[in-house]
């Protein structure tokens, strides 16, 4: 089963933030989508730093996993890799500033960066969330380039006049912004006005 408009790509890079890719990643195979998903090597190691997993390997849940598809970073084969390929959308997050310059510049080292290209090509929605700060020139520069090229650089900056209660209302935030840039209807807060 895939919700309609295709499969979603997300690519975890390694920038602080592996909570916002493990709540997406939940949330759309919750929803029934299919998820192609690919973790880089320094992605990994921030997943394991950052998210506490009680021991287990797999930080994204048990619900929907027949939907999840894991590639190896280095699988330049795996299918968003092609532009014939049709998919809903892909999300960067967290997006290394390596990851962000590497794909501003056309640079395709991994399957996340090829993915990007494709989706930038074909007009799919690319969705970049950057994790750095302070940005310098080049950041910023790069980053411009892709939203000239057609990206949404969303930087993972939370409300508050939601009045979040906990770290997971900041989180979902973030996370509702990501899927309202990939089309995915969501409920995960208060609406301003609603």
């Amino acid at each position: 089963m895939s919700a309609a408009g295709g499969p979603v790509m997300v690519g975890v890079t390694g920038a602080s933030g592996a909570v916002y890719a493990q709540r997406l990643v939940r949330h759309l195979l919750e929803r029934g989508f299919e998820v192609l998903l690919s973790v880089s090597k320094a992605g990994r190691l921030v997943i394991q730093e950052e998210l506490d997993l009680g021991g287990a390997e797999d930080p994204w849940g048990a619900a929907g996993r027949e939907r999840l598809r894991v590639f190896p970073e280095k699988d330049l084969s795996a299918p968003f890799c092609s532009g014939s390929f049709p998919f809903r959308g892909m999300a960067v997050v967290p997006a290394s500033m390596g990851t962000v310059g590497a794909i501003a510049n056309g640079v395709c080292l991994n399957n996340i960066h090829r993915g990007a290209d494709v989706a930038l090509k074909e007009r799919i929605p690319l969705v970049i969330v950057p994790r750095e700060t302070p940005l310098s020139a080049i950041h910023l520069e790069n980053l411009l380039k892709l939203a000239r090229s057609g990206a949404v650089v969303l930087p993972p900056s939370p409300a508050f006049y939601q009045k979040p209660r906990s770290m997971d209302d900041l989180v979902d935030f973030v996370v509702s912004r990501v899927l309202d840039a990939l089309g995915v209807t969501n409920d995960l807060y208060r609406r301003w006005g609603g």
